[in-house]
């Protein structure tokens, strides 16, 4: 189709390249600040995958109930997960880890080394935080706990505020990307199809990226304040269709893209992993999680090199830096 984006040449003339800086924020280890984080989780969206297909789960507990085993391993119970069918030796693995009244989040990737015994060991290979702008625009820990669900899938869908979307590229790394918007602006069914719209992130493009070289895609839809998804999996193309892009316009701004999950299989059910999380009402904040001094570790601990990583390095030791940025990148860049 005309519209459709299907290399990734057409998808930078569209949201142009992503800054090489931005690549700095990510470590290939699970460093203390990534441990503390995890520490005290009590959700993750897990998404495991091979080059043709990939799947997603929620996974919930007591804070902590993942355990980390050194820094370059995790060990998941698989009782905690809505799905444990999924997890099976040799895939890849992509996770989002959600802590109690932050906005941010922590991502997580590599593959699962081995299942036995009632767990699932995953070998890490990648990890960093991602920006808030999913949550605040869910108003995901502000939630009341609802006591009017929709039954239907497309009532719930249209209800629905914050999704994670689960893709993979074609040898298997998978990735769990978050999505937040107000009710009826999240996602819609419509031609068949389910729709969703791009809005300002991290700006790594992962899975628009994954899309174009395997377009399986799985994703997780919550009502904040709700046990119940609705899970939804199908086939992703990227679009610039003007008509479906001016329908997900938010305070008079039109996202450039937007994605349409074709011949979408949906299911809603309640998420024991969810239940057990008790998300709602948020509790207080761990101590000891600072998402803007994570970002700024992970920029100085990053691997990558040559003069604009040592200037980027410089830039963010100047004390209060990343956070008087990201807070102001949460007030202009929102839509």
């Amino acid at each position: 189709m005309s519209d459709s984006i299907e290399s990734i040449a057409a998808l930078e003339a569209c949201i142009g390249k992503g800054p090489k800086a931005i690549d700095l924020k990510v470590i290939d280890h699970l460093d203390d600040g990534a441990r503390r984080w995890i520490a005290s989780s009590p959700l993750l969206f897990a998404a495991f995958g091979d080059g043709r297909n990939v799947g997603m789960t929620l996974g919930g507990g007591e804070r902590g109930f993942v355990q980390v085993l050194d820094t370059s391993r995790l060990r998941l119970p698989l009782t905690a997960l809505d799905e444990p069918r999924l997890a099976r030796e040799g895939l890849g693995f992509g996770a989002l880890f959600l802590t109690p009244s932050i906005g941010e989040t922590l991502r997580v990737g590599g593959r699962v080394a081995s299942v036995g015994g009632g767990e699932a060991e995953i070998v890490v290979d990648e990890c960093y935080v991602h920006c808030a702008k999913a949550l605040i625009r869910s108003n995901f820990w502000e939630a009341p706990v609802s006591s009017e669900i929709p039954d239907d899938a497309p009532a719930f869908l249209a209800a629905s505020r914050f999704m994670a979307l689960a893709t993979v590229d074609a040898q298997g790394h998978a990735d769990v990307s978050p999505k937040g918007d107000p009710r009826d602006m999240l996602l819609r069914l419509q031609q068949g199809c389910a729709w969703y719209a791009d809005r300002p992130g991290n700006r790594r493009a992962d899975s628009f990226r994954n899309i174009l070289t395997q377009p399986r895609v799985a994703a997780a839809l919550l009502i904040p304040g709700c046990t119940k998804v609705a899970m939804l999996s199908g086939t992703a193309r990227i679009t610039t269709d003007a008509a479906m892009r001016a329908g997900f316009s938010v305070a008079g701004k039109t996202p450039v893209l937007v994605t349409c999950i074709e011949q979408p299989a949906l299911t809603v059910r309640e998420s024991a992993a969810v239940g057990r999380a008790g998300l709602w009402p948020a509790k207080p904040r761990a101590e000891g999680i600072d998402p803007a001094a994570m970002f700024v570790a992970h920029i100085k601990h990053s691997k990558a090199r040559g003069l604009q990583a040592k200037l980027v390095r410089a830039a963010v030791s100047v004390p209060g830096l990343m956070e008087k940025g990201l807070q102001r990148d949460y007030r202009d860049n929102l839509y």
